[in-house]
């Protein structure tokens, strides 16, 4: 008998969750799951095609009637097949999941941009939590949670054997409690504990503001729903706050988790004016998309930078991918997560779900970004810069009897202007910008020997 979809909602947490089953059929069980290699020497039962393993069946029989029968507590029907399915999906890969009534509206909230919890986006690694990024503004990342960060315990109970939605169950919690992380991280000798409070997490997805006169930077928190029309309203700010028209743009999706699919196609036909802008292959008819950019680019083909970094995953991949394979921008920073593979949210019932891997997703050039992440064409780590011109400052100019220029001297207070203290802390931010002025420059110098 063939289980029906009778519904799926195309959404994303943190990793890809487009739905496969858009066009809403019925999905075969040789649809939903990988065939199994089958020896020739084993019991099996129904046709070739859909064989089922006489012999693991039996096995698995014999295990559920031992766990009946011997196990210290008692332990119903309903929560042994929960806890096999369960196993079923967890051990696939590490962003399967079976979605039980309370982790089902969790996804469902995580999407719309507030929940409730500490702020970080996680994923299982080795049996424990890792850290993808901790999202901006957000109890976590005001408390030092870094990108890269191992958990292993919450609280007082060890990570190892829980399943990441157990993990995230745990992290969620009243508004005004505490959990403490402790944490593994790299360049540290001993684990860390980290004291966070929990909170209701209100997403931000776009924040945009001028750097300098024409230089313009939108920082993407996370893509949701509405992402890609706050984008064009962000570039549309800008060029209305420098005269109509941007010298230069910079997109920083740095320690961006991801977010929903539609909302990264979005952002990157926002600059694009044609093209492919990501496809995704899997093993169904449904699971095999194609995205185009329409024409129109909103910046009007203003010069852009795309910084990422090892906390960019999934949705943020798409967007740096594409507008490199475009060559419509130059991708900064480190390399990002590797969050290529392709979830689809699958109801049961009115209450459970599956998250399955359905697919993974390539750029427009044909890369997969599985396990292998996008490589800048400019690799910048994170540094902190220190002045070295500290004390006075002398020149021609605070020479006495000095020729005088003829347009009016500078003043040796002037030749140090105030800086902008957030481009200065940010090395990163700062290189960004440097480029796109050196850019500007060779753009300006080129149209005046034409």
């Amino acid at each position: 008998m063939k289980p029906v979809i009778h519904s799926c909602k195309t959404t994303l947490l943190g990793g890809l969750l487009a739905a496969t089953c858009l066009y809403g059929v019925t999905a075969t069980a040789q649809e939903s799951q990988p065939a199994e290699a089958v020896s020739p020497h084993a019991d099996t039962m129904g046709s070739e095609e859909g064989a089922l393993p006489l012999d693991d069946l039996r096995k698995f029989t014999e295990v559920f009637s031992r766990i009946k029968d011997a196990y210290v507590e008692d332990v119903s029907d309903k929560e042994l097949l929960e806890n096999a399915i369960k196993g079923m999906l967890s051990g696939l890969d590490p962003h399967s999941a079976y979605l039980e009534p309370e982790a089902y509206t969790e996804l469902e909230e995580t999407t719309t941009g507030e929940f409730g919890g500490l702020g970080i986006e996680v994923g299982m690694e080795d049996g424990f939590v890792k850290v993808i990024a901790p999202i901006d503004d957000t109890p976590a990342q005001k408390a030092g949670v870094q990108a890269g960060d191992l958990i292993i315990k919450l609280g007082d109970e060890p990570v190892k054997g829980m399943t990441l939605q157990d993990a995230v169950t745990r992290m969620r919690g009243e508004p005004g409690t505490t959990l403490t992380l402790t944490i593994m991280r790299d360049g540290e000798s001993a684990p860390i504990e980290i004291d966070v409070e929990r909170a209701v997490i209100k997403v931000t997805s776009i924040k945009s503001r001028t750097l300098e006169p024409g230089y313009g930077y939108i920082r993407i928190t996370q893509f949701q729903d509405e992402t890609g029309d706050q984008f064009i309203n962000a570039i549309e700010t800008l060029m209305s706050e420098n005269d109509g028209n941007l010298d230069g743009l910079i997109i920083d999706v740095r320690n961006n988790p991801g977010g929903i699919l539609q909302a990264a196609v979005a952002t990157s036909d926002a600059l694009l004016d044609e093209g492919l802008i990501v496809y995704t292959e899997g093993r169904i008819q449904s699971s095999r998309l194609r995205f185009n950019a329409q024409p129109g680019d909103v910046s009007n083909g203003t010069p852009v930078v795309v910084l990422i970094n090892g906390g960019s995953a999934s949705a943020s991949e798409i967007l740096a991918g594409a507008l490199q394979d475009h060559e419509r921008a130059v991708v900064m920073g480190t390399r990002s997560f590797g969050k290529g593979s392709v979830q689809t949210v699958i109801p049961l019932d009115e209450t459970h779900a599956i998250k399955m891997t359905t697919a993974r997703y390539f750029t427009p050039d044909g890369r997969s970004i599985q396990a292998r992440g996008i490589e800048p064409d400019i690799t910048v780590r994170p540094a902190t810069l220190t002045e070295l011109e500290g004390g006075p400052f002398f020149s021609e100019a605070s020479l006495s009897g000095h020729l005088k220029n003829g347009e009016g001297d500078i003043k040796p207070e002037d030749r140090n202007a105030p800086s902008n203290s957030e481009i200065d802390r940010d090395y990163q931010l700062r290189s960004a910008l440097n480029l796109l002025k050196g850019m500007g420059i060779l753009s300006r110098k080129g149209a005046s020997q034409e």
